[in-house]
């Protein structure tokens, strides 16, 4: 039940036992699949969960989305159903009402503001909690059902930087500091997020690091071909922000849109920059580049707005479930060219349209 722990008593011990119950719907002569998004803090999620259950003698296999792909997508199920699980686990992806693979038993573990709750599946929500737990740490409560996972604490701590939580006071966080370094921690965050934004978008080299380090530094400091891809990948993504960065945004009251073309997902990063710069205004950050027919944009804001509200105001006819999701303060979407000529449009920026 989605909310749940927000009012359970201790979240830690909630989540804990929400996680037990899901794993008693699931099919132990069968693998389980963990899907999860490809972020720092969903591949720390996938890792926490993947290595847990293996520990605990499950049969567990990771997978991730790809670039432009969500879960509810046919090309996922594909995916899912050619390794036949008895158990599905999701996480750092949403919560919506349709299952991704119906059928199967679901557990949802997630921190985003959730739009529905698939029929039958253990939800384990940190949205509502104060300070909100990302989608990592949420695995780490919830795989102590499993046992102790004290050594998988620092998968957690990414997931908590990686999502911008590390100031939240998590004790974990600090546990995690005090064992593996805080500069480690940070600078291995840092590079396990990068391979995403990338045009290629593999978050192979990452998971890999991540299933099989035993903490920060066998990604800071290896030389292996993991290591040096993740180094290679924020590279790229640096070179593609410098450019993105000088493009001067167009402001129409109280919206404030910046439109370029790249192939790397760095739009969550320009709406970020521009976020203090511009801090009584929206700001849109709108890649024309990274996927083709598409427009994918982030919008930030100072102001303290409801932007996955004020997304839904102006959510154009054509919207799918790529548009809106997220966090009040940190949301965007992807729209069809034609549906986002009508987004913009609407929102006074008819120069900002992109031809068809």
């Amino acid at each position: 039940m989605i909310g749940a722990l927000a009012h359970a008593p201790d979240p830690r011990v909630a989540s804990r036992e929400a996680f037990a119950d899901g794993l008693s719907r699931f099919d132990r002569a069968k693998p389980i699949c963990v899907l999860g998004h490809f972020d720092a803090d969903g591949l720390s999620a996938v890792a926490i969960l993947v290595r847990a259950l293996r520990q605990a003698g499950w049969r567990a296999e990771p997978v991730t989305t790809a670039k432009g792909e969500t879960p509810w997508d046919e090309s996922v199920a594909a995916k899912l159903a050619e390794i036949g699980p008895g158990g599905l686990i999701l996480t750092d992806l949403g919560t919506r009402a349709q299952p991704v693979l119906p059928g199967c038993a679901t557990i949802v573990i997630d921190h985003h503001l959730p739009t529905g709750e698939p029929e039958g599946a253990v939800t384990i929500s940190g949205n509502g909690l104060s300070p909100e737990p990302t989608s990592a740490l949420l695995a780490w409560w919830a795989c102590e059902a499993l046992g102790a996972n004290d050594d998988l604490l620092w998968l957690a701590a990414l997931g908590l930087i990686g999502d911008m939580a590390d100031g939240a006071g998590f004790p974990e966080l600090e546990r995690a500091q005090q064992r593996w370094g805080k500069t480690a921690l940070k600078d291995a965050t840092s590079l396990v997020n990068a391979p995403r934004r990338t045009a290629a978008a593999d978050p192979g080299p990452a998971l890999r690091l991540l299933l099989e380090g035993d903490g920060p530094k066998v990604i800071t400091k290896s030389d292996s071909d993991d290591a040096r891809a993740l180094v290679a990948a924020k590279a790229e993504v640096r070179e593609a922000v410098e450019a993105a960065r000088r493009v001067p945004p167009r402001v129409v009251g109280d919206v404030a849109l910046i439109r370029f073309h790249a192939a790397q997902q760095i739009h969550p990063l320009i709406a970020q920059q521009w976020r203090g710069r511009l801090a009584d205004k929206i700001v849109l950050a709108a890649n024309t580049g990274y996927r083709p027919g598409w427009v994918h944009f982030a919008a930030r804001s100072a102001t303290g707005r409801n932007l996955v509200d004020f997304l839904a105001e102006h959510r154009p006819s054509g919207a799918d479930g790529r548009y809106g999701n997220g966090h009040a303060q940190a949301t965007g979407g992807a729209l069809r060219i034609p549906d986002w000529n009508s987004f913009v449009a609407d929102l006074g920026f008819p120069d900002q349209q992109v031809p068809a």
